[in-house]
C-alpha cells in the first residue's frame, strides 16, 4: 500500500478566475451554491447562487430537491464550509461537484 498516492476526490476544486469564466460561458447550465448563512449571503453574493447554509438542520433536505446530474458550483467565505458541503454532496450520490477555492475572499467578479 502506497500511504503518498493521492486518493480520488469526490468532487473537484476550482479557482474564482476559473468559475467566472465558466459563468460567462455556460451559466445557464450550472448550479451554484453558496453554503454561507442567509446574512453572509445578503451582504453579497455571486449572482443567480442559491443559498442553502451548510450549518442548518435541513441542509440536506434542501440538497434532497436539487438535480443531482446537475454541474454544482459550492462556495463559501473561504472554502473551507464549501469543501464540508461538497463531501456531503458527493456521498449523497451528485454526479458533478466543484468546490471554489478561497470563496468569497477570492472572488473578484460580479457581488449581487
Amino acid at each position: 500500500m502506497n500511504f503518498f498516492s493521492k486518493t480520488q476526490e469526490a468532487y473537484q476544486t476550482v479557482d474564482c478566475g476559473e468559475l467566472e469564466q465558466i459563468i460567462k460561458s455556460n451559466g445557464s447550465s450550472i448550479g451554484l451554491i453558496d453554503v454561507r448563512t442567509e446574512g453572509e449571503h445578503q451582504s453579497g453574493h455571486i449572482p443567480n447562487s442559491l443559498n442553502i447554509n451548510v450549518m442548518s438542520p435541513d441542509f440536506v433536505n434542501k440538497l434532497e430537491k436539487l438535480d443531482k446530474n446537475k454541474t454544482y458550483y459550492v462556495y463559501c467565505a473561504s472554502g473551507n464550509r464549501s469543501k464540508t458541503a461538497c463531501g456531503q454532496m458527493a456521498h449523497m450520490g451528485f454526479a458533478d461537484i466543484n468546490n471554489v477555492r478561497m470563496g468569497m475572499m477570492g472572488w473578484s467578479g460580479e457581488i449581487e
